[in-house]
């Protein structure tokens, strides 16, 4: 599998303070029955993914109306044989920036663990760790075994988890993390198990997205009280963090890097995908679950109200309480498992 231009291995040098927890009687209840919820839902994906079947890569993984260059120029010129390809370029690239993307949660999941003050936290941490590595392992598998090449990661991906991994604060880690990276892909995933056609992509993306909302819950509930007594200029900070990352993740989706292995004119590409009313409501549902997060822990002030519209996803402040979420996903969990 080709991993694109750029190294192998890169280290980044990050400071991180070591906290041990020596009150170990003391208990955040909700955080100790996340961590049980978290241990009781792990799973196998030798046992449940069955990656003998063969899988239709020109199918595309989304409705046309939703191709960045449907209805321009470009895509009318399209021949069948390469409008597949562009099918699979287009594929290959998301799915690989969501294994960087996992990747990043993987680091950040250890560091977490690492550097939150309290038990509970840390024993919940330590189960992310594991569904990240198995996160990062699924989609390698699908990546390597089903398309059979990759993307390298999307510059605007990689700049904002440098800003988190390398931000020595854990409540940072945690906005950065659990609210905004893991919020967008908790979206993304519900978008793409709702449209694919693709049997294993589909519940491969069913499994990974019921560990999601248990993440994204845990940035809230790790973080819903810790903002009401901090310091008004502290608070700006997290929220212009906030803005700032759902800018970069907004830019991340318009794919840049296929249109020039492809040999397309670029800017008029990126223009395109900008513009496209579909593409402009898929970057809108991402912010579906972040939005209300960002209320839930406080920091959907007058001030970022206005840069959320100006955005274009103000509208899902009222959208589904994370917390609710998580719920709807042990019930879907529930069902499944009662299904056989």
């Amino acid at each position: 599998m080709s991993d694109g231009a750029g190294p192998s291995i890169e280290t980044l040098e990050a400071t991180l303070d070591l906290t041990y927890t020596w009150a170990y009687r003391d208990t955040r209840q909700e955080l100790r029955d996340l961590y049980g919820k978290a241990r009781r839902a792990q799973w196998n994906p030798e046992d449940v993914l069955d990656f003998s079947v063969d899988v239709d890569l020109d199918r595309p993984m989304m409705p046309e109306m939703m191709h960045p260059l449907w209805g321009s120029e470009i895509y009318a010129r399209l021949t069948e044989r390469e409008l597949n390809q562009l099918n699979r370029e287009m594929a290959s690239w998301t799915l690989s920036q969501f294994l960087h993307g996992e990747q990043g949660a993987l680091l950040a999941a250890a560091q977490l663990v690492t550097s939150v003050p309290d038990l509970d936290s840390k024993l919940y941490g330590g189960t992310q760790v594991v569904d990240e590595a198995r996160h990062v392992a699924v989609y390698n598998r699908y990546l390597h075994e089903k398309i059979g090449f990759s993307y390298p990661v999307s510059p605007h991906l990689k700049k904002l988890l440098d800003l988190i991994l390398t931000d020595s604060r854990w409540d940072m880690k945690f906005l950065g993390m659990q609210i905004m990276v893991e919020g967008l892909a908790l979206s993304a995933f519900a978008l793409i198990r709702q449209n694919t056609h693709e049997p294993l992509l589909r519940e491969l993306t069913r499994y990974v997205m019921n560990d999601e909302a248990r993440h994204v819950a845990y940035g809230v509930l790790s973080l819903r009280d810790h903002y009401s007594d901090m310091a008004e200029a502290e608070v700006r900070e997290r929220e212009d963090f906030v803005y700032e990352a759902a800018v970069l993740m907004r830019d991340r989706f318009l794919m840049q890097e296929v249109w020039e292995k492809q040999g397309l004119p670029v800017d008029r590409c990126l223009e395109l995908a900008m513009n496209n009313h579909g593409q402009i409501l898929f970057r809108q549902f991402l912010f579906s679950k972040i939005v209300p997060a960002i209320k839930k822990i406080g920091l959907l002030s007058d001030r970022q109200r206005e840069r959320f519209q100006a955005l274009g996803i103000l509208q899902y402040e009222t959208a589904e309480d994370p917390l609710v979420a998580l719920a709807a996903a042990e019930r879907d969990q529930a069902t499944a498992a009662a299904a056989g």
